[in-house]
């Protein structure tokens, strides 16, 4: 009984660490729950909908949301190709870029002409 006690518990626990968060501010701009600096795509003009690909996810991947986030006046979800959550600010999916190394980078700021930091 103590064993499937504390094996209960370490799930628990284990499944509670991997639900993403809700994007906060920092510094005027909008930031994963490690600091990581969240963008919007200029390509992204269909409401509910993301215009990034397969192949652009795979450098911009989605900030997820946890099904049991909610939604208010500013904050929606968009869903991914594969059937996930994605934050939404306004209305713009928000993602993050492969090549931020740490909190704070915004390497991606300005990329191609249509990749933008997200701001409050």
């Amino acid at each position: 009984m103590l064993k499937t006690t504390i094996l209960l518990l370490a799930c628990a626990s284990f499944a509670a660490s991997v639900f993403a968060e809700a994007p906060m501010q920092n510094n005027g701009k909008w930031v994963d729950k490690d600091g990581h600096t969240l963008y919007v795509f200029d390509k992204d003009t269909m409401p509910g909908k993301s215009a990034c690909d397969a192949n652009c996810s795979s450098h911009w991947p989605p900030a997820l949301a946890d099904a049991s986030d909610k939604g208010d006046a500013n904050w929606s979800f968009v869903q991914t190709a594969d059937g996930k959550r994605q934050w939404a600010y306004k209305g713009h999916p928000l993602y993050r870029f492969m090549m931020d190394e740490k909190a704070g980078d915004e390497k991606g700021d300005g990329k191609g002409g249509m990749w933008h930091t997200a701001k409050p």
